[in-house]
């Protein structure tokens, strides 16, 4: 079974036992988080979308907190001695899928 949620404003495609990066969230390490905006269930079977998902949850672990790779910006203006250099480390939350638990039937 699989499922398609949101958090922190991306949209994830989880399995349960799957571990995944997702956008900061302030949850102490080792501590159980839920989401509860569910888009897509599905299984062998079909999908279920919409009404069929009300109540539907995906819960998960935290396994950790850290920072992603540095990523360089430089801008550049030729002929006008300009430059500017700046970098960015986005923080990141690491969390296991536990369960998925499907909505009303």
């Amino acid at each position: 079974m699989y499922a398609v949620v949101v958090t922190g404003g991306k949209q994830y495609r989880v399995m349960q036992g799957e571990t995944l990066r997702v956008e900061k969230l302030e949850v102490e390490a080792g501590n159980e988080v839920t989401f509860d905006q569910v888009l897509l269930l599905g299984d062998g079977e079909g999908v279920k979308l919409g009404d069929a998902l009300k109540g539907a949850t995906v819960s998960a672990k935290v396994i950790g907190h850290g920072r992603a790779d540095k990523v360089k910006i430089v801008k550049f203006r030729r002929r006008k001695h300009h430059r500017k250099q700046m970098g960015h480390r986005q923080h990141y939350t690491e969390i296991e899928i536990t369960g998925i638990a499907g909505g009303k039937n």
